[in-house]
């Protein structure tokens, strides 16, 4: 168990409880935590250091109830949750760990032969790559370009022309923007976009953009 604190201003007041790390980020991204677990303590204080209690006036007006769980919960989904140092080394090793087994996967040496694990990492950290906490596949192009000057490696990437109807742009729109080199609006409101997805990342692409489509989207692969 990892102790640390929840913490919210509201109306010029900063409110803190004293929370269970994991079981706090648990609740707040509702992958199954509850309160009664994510919680240390019974109190919300203004300032956990000093021990300096919130009134129940001020937790009224802030949060439009005094009961302790109900505020607690409000704190730790809307506000912050103080993330420790080896929490966050911890989630850096597992982005690397994620980038690295990607790249053994889907990256090759110009002969065509994978590369290790071990000399991936190397690479990784002689060419100061910060792994950023989003999907591998949005920032692998980003990663490869700056490997790339450490270590010859390449990922066969497929070029996709994608045209989205217009009732399905909006929602389909984010999962283009990672791999979009160009696009074009139709005059009756369909997207046109030329995409450069690695092709080891193309059919759990289509399955995403088939899921929010309905199989409506068409798709052309294209020649460089």
């Amino acid at each position: 168990m990892t102790q640390t604190t929840a913490r919210i201003k509201k109306d010029g007041k900063n409110f803190e409880v004293l929370v269970d790390l994991e079981e706090a980020l648990k609740l707040r991204k509702d992958e199954g935590g509850n309160i009664n677990s994510a919680v240390l303590g019974d109190a919300v204080f203004y300032n956990i250091k000093s021990g300096e209690h919130a009134s129940g006036d001020d937790l009224k007006k802030a949060f439009g109830t005094d009961v302790f769980e109900q505020v607690a919960e409000q704190i730790i989904r809307r506000g912050e949750v103080v993330l420790s140092s080896d929490y966050i080394k911890g989630e850096q090793h597992q982005k690397y760990k994620q980038v690295i087994d990607f790249l053994v996967k889907n990256a090759v040496s110009p002969s065509g032969q994978p590369y290790p694990s071990d000399r991936i990492e190397t690479a990784l950290r002689e060419a100061g790559v910060n792994v950023k906490n989003k999907p591998v596949e949005s920032q692998v192009g980003e990663i490869l370009a700056k490997i790339q000057t450490i270590l010859p490696i390449k990922m066969e990437v497929k070029k996709i022309k994608i045209t989205v109807p217009a009732q399905y742009t909006g929602s389909a729109y984010g999962i283009l923007q990672d791999y979009k080199e160009s696009e074009e609006w139709e005059s009756n409101g369909d997207l046109v976009a030329i995409l450069k997805i690695p092709a080891g990342l193309v059919i759990d692409f289509y399955d995403k953009l088939n899921s929010i489509t309905h199989g409506a989207a068409l798709s052309e692969e294209m020649t460089e």
